[in-house]
């Protein structure tokens, strides 16, 4: 059974690994492990040992902390049902669209990328 701390982890590295635009092949041969552990890992099936999530945090260049981050908020919302049509916090990071655009939206300069927030959120209210 899966434990919501494992998931969230999980989650957190695909997020990081997605963002940085590496493949579970990549992560797994920079930690030294092959990307069917990096695969259960993500889903939470297997628990990342201390040692292993700190080699994966070096690998992906986040702190330890990266991986925990929105747990209290979620650990509610992880157990509740999913409403149809309702959008979770999790659900949004496994999205590669959506991370797609969030990874484009960061390679735009910043002055630029302030306008195109700006845009994106009077787009969103008219909506």
């Amino acid at each position: 059974m899966k434990h919501p701390v494992d998931v969230h982890v999980g989650r957190r590295v695909r997020h990081r690994r997605w963002m940085v635009g590496m493949t579970q092949q990549q992560l797994g041969d920079i930690v030294g492990i092959k990307f069917q552990q990096i695969q259960k890992y993500e889903t939470g099936m297997n628990r990342i040992s201390a040692s292993r999530l700190w080699d994966i945090a070096q690998a992906l260049d986040v702190s330890i902390s990266f991986f925990f981050e929105g747990f209290g908020a979620d650990e509610t919302a992880a157990e509740a049902p999913m409403v149809q049509g309702d959008i979770q916090r999790g659900d949004l990071l496994a999205d590669k669209e959506a991370l797609e655009l969030v990874r484009s939206y960061y390679s735009i300069p910043e002055a630029q990328r302030r306008r195109l927030f700006d845009l994106a959120r009077v787009l969103s209210e008219v909506a």
